[in-house]
């Protein structure tokens, strides 16, 4: 059994390196983070009922759990589901907004409606998840089915890092799109989790 301060984090695996460097910075030593697959991305869908079942598994042996999850494309699925539970999740539409902030990345999104977003993560699992995970290697035609209507590639890089910068650029000229980095840091992220620890 964990003492009463133990808090659980289930998060995305697509975040879990700055979580828990996050935790690192801070010292928290009375956190516990839980990340589901990844590839869940691709399958929003999936998402509540994996959450819930974590929680379910989990929600008696921890005074607090925190979802690190914004909707993530679950069309308020995730919020429906943790309104039988006095659980919260990150602030936001999906991850893009959480590293960026509500406010910048409500003007990168209002600057061109027709971006494609990548962070870190997606940067370094690009041909897993974007061009194996929606079928592109298989069927290359379907680039241009998904891709057709965006302008441009923004990185949000959560670190400045020359390899990723040169990786982002090369996943933006296979997707034929113009290219921009925005460097989030982890501050937004970070002060969520803060308030978690209140």
């Amino acid at each position: 059994m964990k003492s009463n301060e133990d808090i659980l984090i289930i998060g995305c695996g697509a975040i879990a390196h700055e979580i828990n460097e996050i935790i690192r910075l801070n010292n928290w030593k009375n956190i516990t983070l839980k990340c589901l697959n990844a590839n869940l991305h691709n399958r929003p869908e999936k998402l509540p009922a994996k959450i819930k079942d974590a929680i379910d598994q989990h929600i008696d042996d921890y005074s607090k759990i925190f979802i690190a999850y914004a909707d993530c494309g679950s069309g308020g699925l995730i919020d429906l589901m943790l309104k039988d539970y006095d659980i919260e999740r990150l602030e936001g539409a999906h991850c893009y907004e959480f590293y960026a902030g509500m406010r910048s990345f409500k003007e990168l999104s209002e600057k061109e409606i027709g971006t494609f977003y990548l962070t870190d993560f997606l940067v370094k699992h690009f041909d897993r998840l974007v061009i194996e995970g929606l079928g592109i290697s298989k069927h290359p035609n379907l680039k241009d089915d998904y891709f057709r209507n965006y302008k441009n590639v923004v990185y949000l890089a959560q670190n400045p890092n020359n390899d990723l910068e040169l990786k982002a650029r090369k996943c933006a000229d296979f997707l034929n799109l113009e290219f921009s980095i925005h460097y989030t840091g982890l501050e937004n992220f970070e002060h969520q989790l803060k308030e978690v620890m209140k």
